[in-house]
């Protein structure tokens, strides 16, 4: 027989050795050593001050687990196979490129970025001499933003695929298997380079192609049809099928894009800033604690929204016990996001706290840009991030209680961003549709967390790249309405928003890309 249900543990109870199998036993009034307990998932429960951890158990009575796994992935030898061309190698690439392989086609993957012991220098660059590589940053490269920039898993996008597929298939390429449990996964920067560059080794394998530093700079288009791609060094490829998985970061494609008069649609997107605070003040806040948490407690995450002025203001990527990092993708512009290591050991936490942007009513000013009014707008603020942060990767900052009152801070606290931070009024910086709206956010914030809104933390400009400010439109078989062989894919085409949508819909475009090949 096999009984699924929750189970609660006190703190004090989870050090006691064996306590799942001993409530277990007793919820379903068997012995203990005639059942075999299954943690499903887990999540903690702080809501009040005496803190639970739940589990949802799935208990084996006088029987064993199935050996057999859920999930089988396997990968052909396609060496020989036909080709379908993916550019972009960020996780829509990768889990498209992976889906090619157990279908029975040949991946040929390009990816204007290095591999992910390269991509190192480059980011060091960035962080130390704020030199940033155009083709080799924080977005750009394999593995894609997720790489270097957290790792999250947490998605709502249920219904756009099999999300634990993704996880499994994550585990197959050595994620902990702890990652099928939490109820808010998190591998960690620590250790995604390891995984990307397993997935990698299993597409070379068996028999895909991969092209690092491989820019696409043109498509060869006849009746409406993709026939070929030009790279940057001048090669011409000839393609039946292309993925197109550049990721939201990649406006060189936008712009290609439009140049040609190819369908695109300005979308609404989110920007703001990134805010960071010491983590203990959230995990007093989280944990109900005076002092340092409990030892079997994570550092203490939060996820917040307020509607101000018909606009939301929301917390983004909240990185707990990580850093804030430069996410520039060319000179001339600062660019903000977060990450956490694995232990999210860090002594800061870090989350974007953004502006909805309504495409159709907030960029005006912007109108003569068509379509790609957003992005436009978004680089505007970028390069005026850089020219207040100094002209460097240093990044326009002010302590939070100053930007609400309206007033230059005399110092900044101390920061896990490694480029450095400058004293600038952000109130005064940033445009009035957003510097507004999120100083009423932040005191919203105040009042349901109490402690949140301080002068101990700091807001960092700009958060800017939550999303694609464009749209790639595509037909309900995933190819674009224009361009025969087409397949817009991921968060650059506009249908993901983190690792695991972007690779939900990379299988999708696979599976559609391949139909009728």
């Amino acid at each position: 027989m096999v009984r699924t249900f929750q189970l609660r543990v006190s703190l004090k109870e989870e050090t006691i050795e064996g306590i799942l199998t001993k409530k277990a036993a007793k919820h379903v009034g068997a012995d203990e050593k005639d059942i075999v307990v299954k943690v499903l998932r887990k999540s903690i429960d702080a809501r009040k001050p005496r803190i639970y951890i739940n589990y949802k158990l799935q208990v084996y009575i006088n029987e064993k687990p199935s050996e057999i796994p859920e999930y089988v992935f396997d990968y052909k030898d396609v060496s020989k196979a036909k080709e379908v061309h993916i550019i972009g190698f960020g996780p829509a690439g990768m889990w498209a490129a992976l889906r090619c392989l157990e279908l029975g086609f040949k991946p040929i993957v390009l990816e204007r970025g290095k591999n992910v012991k390269d991509r190192r220098r480059d980011l060091k660059a960035i962080n130390q001499e704020h030199i940033v590589g155009e083709d080799s940053n924080y977005c750009f490269g394999e593995g894609g933003a997720g790489t270097y920039s957290d790792g999250k898993l947490y998605t709502r996008s249920i219904k756009r695929g099999d999300v634990r597929r993704i996880f499994e298939s994550l585990v197959h390429h050595g994620a902990t298997e702890q990652i099928l449990i939490d109820a808010h996964p998190h591998i960690g920067t620590n250790k995604l380079p390891k995984i990307v560059q397993n997935i990698r080794e299993a597409i070379l394998n068996h028999g895909g192609e991969i092209h690092f530093d491989t820019r696409v700079v043109d498509f060869t288009l006849q009746n409406n049809k993709i026939k070929a791609i030009q790279l940057q060094n001048g090669t011409e490829m000839a393609v039946n099928r292309v993925i197109l998985a550049t990721g939201h970061s990649a406006r060189d494609i936008y712009y290609l894009l439009h140049k040609k008069e190819i369908a695109l649609e300005a979308k609404s997107f989110a920007m703001g800033v990134r805010v960071e605070h010491p983590q203990h003040i959230i995990d007093s806040i989280q944990y109900h604690c005076s002092g340092s948490r409990n030892e079997l407690l994570p550092a203490a995450s939060y996820s917040l929204v307020e509607q101000v002025r018909n606009r939301g203001v929301y917390s983004f990527c909240m990185c707990p016990g990580g850093f804030i990092v430069p996410a520039a993708t060319a000179p001339g512009e600062v660019v903000v996001n977060g990450m956490s290591p694995s232990k999210r050991n860090n002594l800061y936490a870090n989350s974007g706290i953004v502006v909805e942007i309504n495409a159709d009513e907030d960029l005006r000013k912007y109108e003569k840009h068509g379509v790609l009014k957003g992005l436009e707008f978004q680089k505007d603020l970028e390069r005026l991030a850089f020219t207040a942060g100094g002209r460097s990767q240093a990044a326009p900052a002010q302590r939070m209680t100053d930007f609400v009152e309206g007033k230059l801070s005399a110092d900044l606290n101390a920061t896990s961003y490694q480029p450095g931070l400058k004293s600038v009024p952000m109130h005064s910086l940033l445009p009035k549709l957003i510097g507004s709206r999120l100083r009423g956010g932040f005191a919203a914030f105040g009042e349901k967390m109490r402690g949140y809104y301080t002068a101990e933390a700091n807001i960092v400009g700009v958060e800017s790249r939550t999303s694609s400010p464009v749209n790639i439109p595509r037909k309900e078989n995933l190819e674009h309405p224009e361009i025969q062989g087409l397949f817009p894919c991921g968060e650059g085409g506009g249908y993901a928003g983190g690792i695991v949508s972007a690779a939900m819909d990379g299988e999708r475009c696979a599976e559609a890309a391949i139909a009728g090949l």
